[in-house]
């Protein structure tokens, strides 16, 4: 896993710790910032998870992955469960529409 990956995992973290702490003038722009940021963000990783050359099976089987197994345990709760379901639909080879994703 590259560079490129870590460091926008920590654009992610860092955007969702300010939209935490966001007041109400601020609330609407630092969610849009962080939900942008989270979706380049997984298709870094979607780009980075087409290049494997063993693909894993299953969500399991990926979250066992080294690199995958250190974002994991950066990600609070509530990003865990996002992070999860589009790692699903990665390794499914499904990708979600603009208009169904979620923050």
């Amino acid at each position: 896993m590259g560079k490129t990956i870590m460091d926008g995992l920590e654009i992610v973290l860092a955007n969702w710790k300010r939209m935490q702490s966001s007041d109400l003038d601020e609330a609407g722009d630092d969610a849009e910032q962080f939900e942008a940021s989270f979706y380049r963000w997984i298709d870094q990783l979607r780009t980075w998870y087409r290049g494997l050359d063993h693909k894993p099976a299953d969500l399991d089987e990926a979250l066992a992955i080294t690199e995958i197994a250190a974002i994991t345990e950066r990600l609070p709760t509530t990003l865990y469960l996002n992070f999860e379901t589009e790692l699903e639909l990665i390794i499914e080879g499904q990708e979600r529409d603009d208009d169904a994703r979620y923050d």
